[in-house]
């Protein structure tokens, strides 16, 4: 594949060794995608910020970088973990917090990128936004890829970052129009009246994937039977709630360019019943210690609802007491908020405002905060996922600021966090038997290698940020089929990473602190594994000519080797025989 000059120029040294490391990853992911060249990038949004999402993995890389070039397009920054102005009240029970924070944007600047802190790129009084983008906060690629005319891939933190750097990106995926298409098509069937309703919707439509669904470049449904009108944070809420399960892009009928159907699509039904049952499972079945708005960060119609639902409490002499509801937003929603008085009227009825970090990656101090409320199901993923492991309960805004008011309507017992089975975690797998070899591609910044060693082995894709211990490696979901069992030391296969941008980096520090697997091969290409094995030269393969993760049992002994271009898996002892 020919370089675009510049490009060749940074991979060559010329510009310093750490645009010589972003260029060798830009040009990994366009060899491992198949790209049809490499493109211009306009603006980069990286993720990767909160001590608590990054963790060690983010940090050591970093610091690795620290010294020489920076950013050579436009590039924004991610949230972070607190809002160091309202450190005494969010009580963060964590050793270091705030300096390990500030290290961290301090790495970031130091490369030349503004820390805006925001999870939403696309809400900064930017109207008519297009050209091509590298974002990696996964609401932000639905959003934009949705509901404007920018272009993105789903990035991950360390791809965003390469990009960054460089100003290139690999031409594959969502930049070329062929690949824009439905596979699934959802007809909705019930009225959608609150936010909470459009962020259900698009966490319920997540939830329906099955592994053998053909989706590479996730879940990208058509939407049919929405209302005539969708305002701006209905929109943010769906997309939002939708990129849980790595929807990059979606189309509502009516309200987007229609796209061409070919009947393959895979097909759902969304009713008043699903609706209903899913507020009935999520509704706060025990005391609620604190409710958190704005995740991704509340928009201005957003904090306006907040506000309108608070005032109607405050106005009959009521206050929040404790400190109860937590509002996060951007710092450009913040001064629109704070002008038009929605900020006063929050901050005096007892609402703590909190600018520069999301509910999903903030620490919270366990003893005072058990039980979260929150209208949001993005909120909700994570926040009961291994990052908090936090019992999450979820409402309209008008019941969470009841909530908010009224710690009397959810006495009783704390919840505790209970295990959810996923039904896409449903596996297809059977046992093989007798020999197996197979053949794929590897990485072309890696030389020849050769690894042996027992597969671990799934048809289910393994989800790092939240649901693999940052600091054992063991996968921690409950109904995956690989729950409870330590990706270290193994020869990992499985068909590509999911959920949060974030992704690199916890894989990233299990193989700093020798955690991680002696070799990785996906089915698909994964930019959220690929950067941490191209970077730190963990073996990688991928283009496999036969389905790896379903030619191979979990527990074989295999030998996985490269030479030239070409990997080979081989199986040297099938398990249980």
């Amino acid at each position: 594949m020919e370089l675009p000059e510049r490009l060749a120029t940074m991979l060559s040294g010329a510009e310093g060794l750490t645009r010589q490391k972003a260029a060798r990853l830009v040009i990994d992911l366009a060899n491992t995608a198949g790209a049809e060249g490499f493109i211009e990038v306009n603006h980069s949004h990286v993720s990767g910020v909160s001590v608590i999402t990054g963790g060690h993995g983010l940090r050591r890389f970093l610091a690795d970088l620290a010294g020489e070039g920076s950013v050579a397009i436009p590039t924004t920054l991610n949230s972070a973990g607190c809002d160091k102005r309202k450190m005494e009240e969010m009580d963060i029970d964590y050793p270091d917090f705030l300096q390990q924070q500030f290290e961290i944007i301090t790495a970031y600047e130091q490369l030349g990128i503004e820390s805006t802190l925001s999870c939403t790129p696309y809400d900064r009084g930017i109207e008519g936004e297009s050209g091509i983008a590298s974002w990696a906060e996964s609401n932000a690629v639905a959003f934009s890829n949705s509901w404007t005319d920018l272009v993105t891939n789903r990035e991950s933190g360390l791809s965003a970052l390469a990009t960054a750097l460089t100003g290139y990106a690999p031409k594959w995926g969502l930049h070329l129009e062929e690949n824009r298409v439905p596979n699934i098509v959802v007809d909705v069937e019930c009225d959608l009246s609150s936010l909470a309703d459009w962020s259900i919707l698009g966490d319920w439509i997540g939830k329906q994937v099955r592994p053998g669904w053909d989706v590479p470049y996730g879940p990208m449904p058509l939407i049919r039977g929405l209302p005539s009108y969708i305002s701006f944070a209905s929109k943010k809420a769906l997309t939002a709630a939708a990129a849980n399960y790595g929807c990059a892009m979606l189309w509502a009928e009516g309200h987007t360019k229609a796209p061409t159907l070919t009947g393959k699509e895979e097909t759902l039904v969304f009713t008043e019943q699903d609706l209903a049952a899913r507020y009935e499972d999520l509704a706060p079945k025990g005391q609620v210690d604190l409710v958190v708005i704005g995740c991704p960060q509340a928009s201005l119609e957003e904090i306006r609802i907040t506000a309108a639902a608070v005032r109607s409490h405050s106005e009959m002499g009521q206050l929040i007491p404790d400190e109860r509801l937590w509002v996060f937003t951007s710092r450009h929603n913040y001064q629109l908020a704070e002008a038009d008085g929605s900020i006063g009227i929050l901050e005096e009825a007892g609402a703590v405002i909190l600018q520069d970090t999301c509910p999903e990656v903030t620490p919270y101090n366990r003893n005072h905060y058990n039980h979260l409320m929150t209208n949001s199901l993005k909120a909700e993923h994570y926040l009961t996922s291994g990052l908090n492991k936090m019992p999450t309960s979820v409402g309209t805004i008008q019941d969470c600021i009841a909530h908010a008011f009224n710690p009397g309507l959810s006495e009783g017992e704390v919840t505790q966090l209970q295990p959810k089975a996923q039904p896409q975690h449903a596996s297809a797998k059977t046992h093989q038997s007798g020999g197996c070899s197979i053949t794929g591609g590897g990485l072309e910044s890696q030389g020849d290698w050769e690894v042996e060693g027992r597969a671990m082995v799934t048809d289910v894709a393994i989800t790092y940020l939240g649901y693999v211990n940052r600091d054992s490696g063991v996968i921690e979901e409950v109904g995956h089929p690989l729950d409870g069992q330590s990706i270290e030391d193994t020869i990992l296969i499985y068909p590509k990473g999911s959920g949060s941008t974030v992704a690199p980096y916890v894989l990233m520090g299990l193989i700093y602190t020798g955690k991680g697997p002696r070799a990785i091969v996906n089915r698909d290409v994964c930019s959220l594994t690929l950067p941490a094995c191209s970077l730190l030269d963990l073996p990688y393969s991928h283009g496999f000519e036969e389905d790896p993760c379903l030619a191979i049992n979990d527990g074989d002994m295999v030998r996985v080797s490269k030479v030239g271009d070409k990997v080979t898996v081989q199986v040297l002892e099938r398990v249980g025989e």
